[in-house]
């Protein structure tokens, strides 16, 4: 799943970073699907790695693992705003936040995240109070998730990705294979229908990575539909109603004994009018620099932007160090020069002890950091999915030493030699 940092680094620069944590990390008792309806106090009490959500709806690790309070990754020397942003005014070089205050700024780092849109599947949010259903983007929701495989008997076990765009866009296929791993270990396989209905056309965008998971498609017996989008869900029922994308209008009604639903999602609503928006509601930057086209002195990082690549913490983790060489020479009134290629990763998890780790760039094509073939199947990139990267996240990446996968191969050679 995608992540949202904001890198404030170095304490030559003093950059104020308003960061109203719409979105990705952030979740308090009250934020149960969107960012958008809960208070400023509750929101904030607690930061989430949320790339382990995967593994949590599947019952691999505890919700509780991760999860810290915010105010322990809050760097020193920053003033925490416990506010939700309303408005970006860039001509005026400033933003209002929700208690009515105006902050003005001399450089602004826009971070805001991806919103979840499950109100716009006809039947939820509040099918969720309902069993057999559940979903691994909500720290409300992820723990439905494994109880729902839990109790599966036998039928259909319906995995589902939106006609929008998401955070990690692997992650709705990734509960599916450690669905099936489950079921085989529990001896229920023979009793379920697994079936992945997806908007997109393919089953991945890289080829290299796509063929592979096709294999495993095939070997696995998992059936997988294209084009078809989740509309409604009939929890009372266990049915969920799909269109066809080919034939809009034309629908499919399917009964399910446990559901995996993948929000809509789409850019927080405080920059879908904005004047750093493109047309479609994300921050309009440049995608070498992350410089915004028009305003010079605001910058854009990770789900809320434009950037044409994958909405993941590894994009994001790239990108940060990018972000921090840009807006350091600008400061100094100096032309960028380090550009962002694109690079973005998903670790494709497989079954409880196999990854397949996809990195690729702008182009599609795969950038590897390691020495070996990255699209078979590897027990050590479960290990670095399950327990290296939350360990890089907390002690390397929050405290801004993360420049990307340079990092990881750097300590990969160390390590070799």
């Amino acid at each position: 799943m995608a992540l949202l940092v904001t890198v404030v680094s170095s304490s030559r620069a003093r950059l104020f970073a308003c960061i109203p944590r719409l979105g990705f990390q952030q979740a308090g008792p009250l934020q149960l699907h969107t960012g958008a309806s809960c208070t400023a106090k509750n929101y904030y009490e607690r930061h989430f790695y949320q790339p382990i959500w995967t593994l949590v709806g599947a019952g691999a690790k505890q919700l509780s693992s991760s999860g810290r309070p915010t105010a322990s990754v809050i760097p020193s020397g920053i003033e925490w705003i416990q506010a939700r942003v309303t408005e970006l005014s860039p001509d005026k070089n400033c933003i209002y936040i929700d208690n009515g205050k105006q902050i003005s700024y001399k450089y602004l780092i826009i971070a805001l995240g991806i919103q979840l849109d499950y109100h716009k599947i006809k039947g939820l949010p509040e099918g969720f109070d309902y069993p057999k259903i559940g979903s691994n983007y909500s720290v409300k929701t992820v723990e439905k998730t494994w109880k729902a495989l839990q109790d599966f008997k036998e039928g259909n076990a319906i995995f589902t990705f939106p006609n929008t765009p998401v955070k990690c866009a692997g992650a709705p296929q990734k509960i599916m294979y450690l669905s099936e791993a489950y079921f085989r270990k529990t001896g229920k396989r023979s009793k379920a229908n697994i079936i992945f209905n997806t908007s997109l056309g393919a089953i991945f965008g890289v080829k290299k990575y796509a063929d592979a998971l096709q294999e495993i498609i095939q070997e696995r017996n998992l059936t997988v539909n294209y084009k078809q989008n989740l509309i409604e869900v009939r929890a009372d029922k266990q049915e969920a109603v799909f269109e066809n994308l080919d034939k809009p209008g034309e629908t499919q009604v399917i009964s399910y004994e446990m559901l995996h639903v993948t929000p809509p999602m789409s850019s927080p609503d405080v920059l879908k009018m904005s004047p750093v928006s493109d047309a479609a509601g994300w921050v309009d930057v440049d995608k070498e620099t992350l410089q915004h086209k028009k305003y010079p002195n605001v910058f854009g990082i990770g789900d809320c932007t434009n950037l044409p690549t994958s909405k993941t913490a590894a994009a994001v983790a790239a990108q940060s160090g990018i972000l921090d060489r840009t807006i350091s020479l600008i400061m100094k009134n100096q032309t960028p020069r380090k550009k962002y290629d694109g690079y973005t990763s998903c670790p494709l998890v497989t079954s409880y002890n196999r990854v397949i780790l996809a990195e690729f760039d702008y182009k599609g094509q795969p950038l590897e950091t390691f020495p070996f073939n990255q699209g078979k199947e590897r027990l050590s990139m479960y290990f670095m999915k399950a327990d290296l990267m939350p360990f890089l996240y907390w002690n390397v990446m929050l405290r801004g030493y993360w420049g990307g996968p340079a990092f990881l191969r750097k300590l990969f050679h160390l390590g070799m030699s």
